[in-house]
């Protein structure tokens, strides 16, 4: 299914949104092999952190984190970074766990949330920030970054929205949201397409 592609700049309203950041890194990195993929380093950082510190740099607030597998070490990588985490004990049952308990925790004042992967150190900052840009101009009310017409992440969701995410299954996240109400922001990022599943992806 193709989606409509939108590309900056765009116009910004009188007055901003309140957009919060939920960053999902509770998986198992199973393909990744014996280590947790999360706790490798890019760039002198552990994975993890890199896409925490791009949340940060990026215009969301708060910054939620959902860990699950190795919780303690993750949360251990995330040290000094104002971040809000919390746990998945359901980790195992795929990545739809961790979005509902991620926008379980985001608070009521947010208009919108921009969802992350741990696993995509090549994100940059910027993105994001196109991201909530184009929520802000009015764009679309489920925005998936792109690069090339191809539907990548970070992905924004408005909080009509948040209900249905609190009742996803199984391992596809907001995927059938954006399929049905979704437009693809034209980021120019390589970095939204890229993410790390096996030691040579770094």
């Amino acid at each position: 299914m193709s989606l409509p592609v939108v590309s900056p700049p765009f116009d910004a309203p009188d007055e901003s949104p309140s957009v919060a950041g939920v960053l999902l890194a509770a998986g198992t990195s199973d393909r990744y092999g014996e280590r947790n993929k999360l706790l490798a380093t890019h760039d002198g950082d552990p994975l993890v952190r890199g896409a925490a510190r791009t949340l940060l740099a990026a215009p969301v607030d708060p910054v939620v984190v959902v860990v699950g597998h190795e919780a303690d070490r993750v949360a251990a990588a995330l040290n000094g970074l104002d971040v809000e985490l919390v746990q998945n004990d359901a980790y195992a049952t795929g990545q739809a766990s961790s979005v509902r308990e991620g926008m379980r925790a985001v608070p009521d004042r947010a208009d919108a949330a921009v969802v992350a992967l741990g696993d995509m150190p090549f994100v940059a900052p910027a993105t994001v920030g196109l991201l909530v840009d184009a929520y802000a101009a009015g764009a679309g009310d489920a925005l998936a970054a792109a690069h090339d017409g191809h539907r990548g992440n970070p992905v924004c969701f408005d909080r009509r929205f948040f209900d249905a995410l609190t009742d996803v299954t199984g391992d596809v996240g907001g995927r059938s949201i954006l399929l049905d109400h979704g437009v693809l922001v034209d980021t120019g990022d390589p970095g939204v397409r890229r993410d790390v599943d096996e030691p040579s992806d770094l």
